[in-house]
């Protein structure tokens, strides 16, 4: 979906403009063709080669950004940016950017199912939550749609708003976010609540997986009763407070062990866990494997 709207958003730049504002070039390791999520070849026009300052590299990863992380990737893009290469990451892309060392105490932003797992695996990087992030030729997107904005946004620093803008009409994409849009979403907005006290409950427990509150805690934080709160959990989310709590906590678990070299325990420290044995018998009984099966590693627990 990225790459797609990266590469339309500048065919209708180009288009509106009577120019090649933004000549394009695909480039991937070997320059072979690349499988995109649908399973679909796409062509490639070179592989990793020389690149002039004056051009951007754009970083478009998905959820395999550990895959694509290689020594020759790593060696490309550090070589850009000593070149002077302004460069984007794209969904997962501040990743590879951060991997490669070029973010540090530079602010980026990511899909929102990494954040927990870049935020372990990088804890001197800055993490925001905009849609998508300018600082000092260092850009990243959010994932989604926000690759429009953050090109629209580049069209306007380089042409004006005028053509921006006519591109953007051109997409029917009316409503153009500015830098400090958040990208965060919440629980509650994902699972469509409309209820304040539920939302604000499921806020905290999201912001609380590495030392759960207790039921009882979360209910007189929001100013209401246990009972209150259950019935709340029955009627919206056909689940428990305990049960949901724990699903979030083995949810963040599982991307920690897909997305983090971390161990098994330090992931179950991270998730809320004070032991690993505890935390790999719960996680076999949500997912139907161990942690250790999860990654492909022997291991019993």
């Amino acid at each position: 979906m990225t790459f797609a709207m990266a590469m339309e958003t500048i065919r209708v730049t180009n288009l509106m403009a009577g120019h090649k504002v933004i000549p394009t070039v695909v480039c991937a390791e070997g320059g072979v063709p690349v499988r995109d999520s649908l399973g679909a070849e796409f062509p490639i026009d070179h592989g990793l080669e020389d690149i002039g300052r004056d051009d951007t590299i754009f970083l478009c990863s998905g959820a395999n950004v550990r895959e694509v992380c290689t020594p020759a990737v790593l060696q490309w893009v550090r070589r850009g940016a000593r070149q002077g290469c302004a460069i984007a990451g794209l969904t997962t892309g501040a990743w590879i950017m951060a991997e490669a060392g070029l973010m540090d105490e530079l602010p980026v932003t990511l899909h929102w199912e990494h954040r927990s797992s870049f935020a372990e695996k990088f804890p001197d990087v800055p993490l925001n939550e905009y849609t998508y992030v300018v600082d000092n030729r260092r850009y990243s997107t959010a994932g989604g749609t926000s690759v429009i904005d953050l090109i629209l946004h580049l069209v306007t620093e380089s042409e004006g708003p005028e053509l921006a803008n006519l591109v953007a009409d051109q997409l029917l994409y009316t409503n153009i976010r500015v830098l400090q849009h958040s990208a965060r979403v919440q629980v509650a907005e994902r699972i469509g609540m409309r209820h304040p006290k539920l939302s604000e409950i499921l806020a905290l427990m999201e912001t609380n997986l590495e030392e759960p509150i207790r039921p009882g805690d979360l209910a007189k934080t929001v100013n209401i009763s246990t009972r209150q709160l259950e019935r709340l959990f029955r009627r919206y989310l056909s689940s428990t407070p305990k049960k949901y709590y724990m699903d979030m906590r083995l949810q963040r678990a599982q991307h920690l062990l897909l997305q983090t070299n971390m161990s098994v325990t330090e992931v179950a420290v991270a998730c809320g866990f004070n032991a690993a044995s505890h935390f790999s018998r719960l996680f076999r009984q949500r997912y139907g494997m161990s942690p250790h099966k999860l990654r492909g590693e022997p291991g019993n627990s």
